[in-house]
């Protein structure tokens, strides 16, 4: 942990002394904006996965030979499975990473036309030289294998959460099986297997950092020092191209024999009687499915066979990191609806390591009226449990959830007596009785946040500070920076834009401490939601 705050302290230092401000990859917008649009003629909009960014290129030019305007609007697993079950009233398209997803998600049966587009595995991506100590190069690894890795404390690895993400829901759902020694089947009494349910929280108490989106997830590593991280092949090898651009260590991807599970990237028409729109989508799909799209897919590592990948592609699936393009792909079945929800809720409630979240919440005078009764909502959604358990964002079990009401001081602290509803929902009316008034000062709640955390054994759980303000501080950053080596950790601090929030302060936050800054501007509830699925 030492070793990657003296790693952050140095980039952050270079960046600021380049740039003025801390802008990196890991500070970038958040999930759930209409950030992509390409081409003209009709438009049709899609939901899409955000592991759909790294085809914006092939997405655009797609879009002129159809003669038609794309617009993508990128959001969690989860976020897109809702969407669907709301009749998805704004979208003509969705594009999740799974079909899982749709099926979930489509009980009103408006998905047409629905076709993969491209196949990549959820793997492993270890640090080469760990995984050679591990003894996993070359060699068939199963989750037990990896399980006993984690158990013998030689390896931690980053994940998305399998409550938000797709490449997170899929691994844990491969975890199961593999440790039932099953790969179709999987019961609602399975899940009640007290061995199973031992085992699964020992390797999820393995996962060093979470997050709410497999793209961020892969910035995240990139910007940090960690063993490894759960993702898609094509994601691993994109980080693997610029970790070798960069002179860096790539990583060897291991492919759990016993618990693979492969993302289908199905694109299906939303059907709402809109004969243009129906007629835009298929020229688009047809444009991505045509030999020349198909082939540029598959050369950023996206496999489009499950029967190996071409010639002329070959070379991007690189076998000295252990890609196997040779191998059999025998993926695990995904299990009926209601047993993959109880296996999501058990994962949330239960299994996971338990969250330490610290909320940082401006009380200043700015605050009072719309901003208060926004906040109190946003709040609502998270700390009163019927609330929550509707986005898979229950507490889990052990969780600790402490919030610092600040201005230009700190007001109040208060904490959840434990995990419990009441607990929760007491602090969530300790919060809303609080008048705003005062100046603003992040700092200075950021300080207190991680002063708390030193009361904590870290190790014990995955700590996010989430800090949401509406105004300016002096700036106070430098002093903060100071500070953060006599902790001797770092905590990711998200923060939550709202009002007339300074941007460049709270990237310099999430530069600083390996987080990101959400946008709650035009939803504020909305972006709370998104902040706790990355912990």
């Amino acid at each position: 942990m030492k070793k990657r705050l003296a790693a952050l302290l140095i980039t952050f230092c270079t960046v600021v002394a380049a740039a003025g401000c801390a802008l990196l990859p890991v500070g970038s917008s958040s999930d759930g904006d209409a950030d992509f649009s390409a081409g003209r003629g009709e438009a049709i909009r899609i939901l899409s996965g955000s592991e759909n960014q790294e085809l914006e290129e092939i997405i655009a030019d797609c879009a002129d030979e159809a003669g038609v305007r794309v617009e993508i609007d990128y959001q969690g697993s989860v976020n897109i499975m809702q969407q669907l079950q709301n009749g998805a009233p704004d979208y003509d398209a969705v594009w999740p990473a799974s079909s899982m997803w749709t099926s979930l998600g489509d009980t009103q049966h408006l998905v047409k036309h629905s076709q993969s587009v491209s196949l990549t595995p959820v793997v492993f991506g270890i640090r080469m030289s760990l995984a050679g100590e591990l003894g996993f190069i070359g060699s068939d690894v199963s989750v037990r294998d990896i399980l006993n890795a984690i158990t013998s404390d030689r390896m931690t690895f980053c994940m998305t959460s399998a409550t938000q993400s797709n490449s997170g829901a899929s691994a844990y759902i491969g975890f199961l099986y593999a440790l039932l020694g099953k790969q179709e089947g999987l019961t609602a009494g399975d899940l009640q297997d007290e061995a199973l349910r031992t085992e699964v929280r020992e390797l999820l108490n393995g996962v060093d950092r979470s997050s709410g989106s497999s793209d961020w997830l892969k910035d995240m590593f990139l910007a940090g020092d960690y063993d490894a991280m759960v993702n898609y092949e094509c994601l691993i090898i994109d980080a693997n191209e610029q970790l070798i651009s960069e002179g860096k260590e790539p990583l060897y991807i291991v492919y759990p024999y016993d618990g693979l599970s492969i993302a289908d990237s199905p694109l299906g028409y939303v059907d709402h009687d809109d004969d243009k729109k129906e007629e835009a989508f298929l020229a688009f799909q047809e444009a991505l499915m045509t030999p020349e799209s198909q082939s540029a897919i598959e050369a950023t590592g996206r496999r489009i066979t499950a029967n190996g990948v071409s010639e002329e592609n070959k070379e991007i699936f690189n076998s000295d990191w252990g890609v196997d393009t040779e191998r059999i792909l025998s993926p695990i079945q995904m299990p009926e609806s209601d047993v993959l929800m109880d296996a999501l809720n058990l994962y949330q409630t239960d299994f996971k390591k338990p969250s330490l979240n610290i909320y940082c919440l401006d009380f200043s005078g700015s605050m009072y009226g719309e901003g208060e009764e926004q906040l109190e909502d946003a709040m609502s959604q998270i700390l009163i449990q019927e609330n929550a358990q509707k986005n898979l964002l229950q507490a889990s079990e052990g969780e600790v959830n402490i919030a610092i009401l600040f201005n230009d001081g700190i007001i109040s602290t208060f904490q959840a007596e434990d995990d419990s509803d009441k607990s929760l929902a007491k602090l969530y009316d300790e919060i809303t009785a609080q008048e705003p008034g005062g100046g603003t000062n992040i700092y200075l709640a950021a300080s207190e946040a991680y002063r708390i955390c030193m009361d904590y054994d870290l190790e014990d759980y995955t700590p996010a500070v989430i800090l949401m303000t509406d105004g300016q501080s002096s700036d106070y950053s430098m002093e903060f920076e100071r500070g953060l080596p006599e902790y001797g950790f770092i905590v990711p601090i998200f923060s939550i834009t709202f009002g007339d929030a300074d941007p460049e302060q709270l990237e310099g936050l999430a530069a600083l401490t390996d987080a990101r800054v959400f946008d709650g501007t035009e939803n504020l509830t909305e972006a709370f939601r998104s902040v706790k699925g990355y912990n």
